[in-house]
């Protein structure tokens, strides 16, 4: 996910995107515990997404108050 297909989105769709990785992050969080994981490179990239989500919300969240 490109931080420039993020910025081409709503604030409601980045705050749906946001939720959604955060599930997903819980998921691979889960497996990871109980040692179902096999692709752990996951978690990092999922929170790597999450920071980018939450960059472009913070952006256009502060574009709207100035």
């Amino acid at each position: 996910m490109k931080a420039s297909e993020l910025r081409a989105k709503s604030v409601d769709a980045l705050k749906s995107e946001l939720l959604d990785l955060r599930r997903a992050q819980f998921s691979l969080r889960m497996q990871a515990a109980t040692q179902q994981l096999t692709k752990v490179d996951q978690i990092g990239k999922v929170r790597k997404d999450i920071a980018r989500v939450r960059t472009v919300l913070t952006e256009k969240l502060n574009a709207e108050k100035a």
